[in-house]
């Protein structure tokens, strides 16, 4: 998900195949509203809810009231997810969008915290790659529980 802010406007640029809505509304909105606005579903808005990611407040009928800002952060979260982030890592060290020039080198801190963990993953899964073309390139290859039992 590529998604980018036009810097005179604030507005959010969701991407060119982002079921994102190129709105944001200037008054708090329903639950219907906000998937429709973000493309996600009513059950994930109520997962982000109840897990402390998404905010609302509930109305005297019992409906949720979702704020304006919603929309972006809900975009934020998802573009974090779409670089690898998990919802525990953006619960816990992600900075929020409050006051985005500060968050700025926190952000980049947790992106090359991100990309080392994705290299060390990669180096790992490398050596295990090696590992497992040595023993299938290795003459008489077989397996190795009924070769311990042969032998014995």
């Amino acid at each position: 998900m590529e998604i980018s802010r036009d810097e005179g406007s604030g507005i959010i640029d969701p991407g060119v195949h982002s079921k994102v809505q190129v709105f944001i509304a200037a008054t708090a909105m329903q639950i219907g509203e906000l998937a429709a606005a973000t493309g996600l579903t009513r059950d994930t808005l109520r997962f982000y809810e109840k897990r402390g990611l998404l905010l609302s407040r509930r109305l005297a009928n019992g409906y949720r009231d979702y704020p304006p800002e919603a929309v972006q952060w809900l975009c934020y979260l998802r573009a974090a997810q779409a670089l690898g982030f998990t919802l525990a890592e953006i619960e816990t060290g992600l900075p929020l969008l409050d006051d985005p020039a500060a968050a700025a080198p926190l952000l980049r801190d947790a992106l090359v915290r991100k990309l080392e963990d994705i290299d060390a993953r990669i180096a790992g899964l490398s050596a295990m790659r090696a590992d497992l073309a040595h023993e299938l390139a290795r003459p008489g290859f077989g397996c190795p529980v009924l070769e311990e039992q042969a032998a014995a």
